[in-house]
């Protein structure tokens, strides 16, 4: 296969390179935006800027080209940009025939120039500015630096075109990256875009030392929260019991190289959400999305009590301790609510 990877960014270097390693011998093309950067690429045979030390494969090339011409003459094409850029991009690939899959986790923020823009996933984005392509999004609990080194990773392809699920897997799907196929594509977008914002609420947890029983319930309780609001935008409650709910959830909450699960930490520490930010170097997409997740869950009128919580305390309309306070000190009632 062609591959092409539309983005530079850690995730999309990794999926690049595992693609590239793929016995069935693809070619792959990583397109970065940054000139400086696609030169540096190009040299040093490796992404210096997000993943450091990690030897490009043979069979990667890189390229700052037209993204519209490389994507017109691939088999699949990859869409690694950020949420807040997805827009842009799928708009410059209407007229693409090949199958597109985009990797971002999360709801589009609001745009006051765009009031129709608000809260929607990713697929939402596609069916209004392209809404010929035919496409979908691969997601499941994964770290950029585990699967550019190769380490074992399982993945979830959803689309509602079987032709896109068979892309993905046939161009990722090796010995190190499983690939499994769901056409459930809401489920799948909401499980990878809610537990960013869950996983803030168990960094703050952690870093408050509040124990491994806290941790449990907030993962819990957090899981039922991203179900209710998955049903009620369509999905399969089974869908949150695979690699998009529960696998990324428990990934991102509780693994070291979540830079979700770190905000909270730093938050707990004490340090303002421009410092936690700031402090990173890449994007924690649940700061950005985790109002638009509580405003879409709101109009629905789905009941969602740590996103609330976490939304406050990035707001600033709550101290650390006082988010934890406010979650142990709900009315009781039942489990299955």
């Amino acid at each position: 296969m062609n591959i092409v990877v539309l983005g530079a960014g850690a995730w999309g270097t990794a999926l690049a390179m595992g693609a590239a390693r793929q016995p069935g011998g693809h070619a792959v093309t990583l397109w970065a935006r940054d000139g400086q950067q696609v030169a540096d690429m190009q040299a040093q045979r490796q992404n210096a800027r997000y993943l450091p030390g990690i030897a490009f494969p043979p069979a990667l090339a890189v390229s700052g080209a037209d993204p519209l011409a490389l994507a017109c003459s691939a088999d699949l094409v990859i869409v690694a940009t950020p949420m807040a850029a997805l827009r842009a991009m799928l708009r410059a690939l209407r007229g693409c025939t090949a199958p597109v899959a985009w990797l971002c986790k999360g709801f589009e923020a609001v745009a006051s120039a765009d009031a129709g823009s608000f809260g929607l996933l990713a697929h939402e984005v596609c069916a209004q500015v392209a809404p010929d392509l035919i496409a979908g999004v691969l997601s499941g609990p994964s770290f950029a630096q585990e699967v550019a080194r190769g380490q074992p990773t399982a993945l979830v392809a959803a689309s509602r075109h079987a032709v896109v699920r068979d892309a993905l897997v046939a161009a990722f799907h090796s010995p190190s990256l499983r690939v499994y196929a769901n056409d459930d594509i809401v489920g799948v977008e909401v499980g990878g875009a809610v537990k960013n914002v869950l996983a803030i609420a168990t960094g703050l947890c952690d870093g408050l030392n509040l124990g491994l029983n806290a941790r449990a319930a907030l993962i819990t309780r957090g899981l039922a929260e991203m179900t209710r609001l998955g049903v009620a935008l369509g999905a399969r409650p089974d869908t949150f019991m695979g690699l998009s709910g529960m696998g990324d959830l428990v990934l991102t909450a509780t693994g070291d190289l979540s830079r979700n699960r770190r905000v909270g930490l730093l938050l707990a520490q004490g340090q303002s959400l421009q410092q936690a930010v700031d402090s990173l170097g890449h994007v924690a997409e649940g700061v950005y999305c985790a109002r638009t997740v509580a405003q879409r869950a709101a109009g629905l009128g789905v009941d969602m009590p740590i996103t609330q919580a976490v939304v406050a305390l990035l707001d600033g309309r709550l101290a650390p301790a006082d988010a934890v306070g406010l979650l142990m000190g709900r009315d009781p009632g039942s489990e299955l609510r």
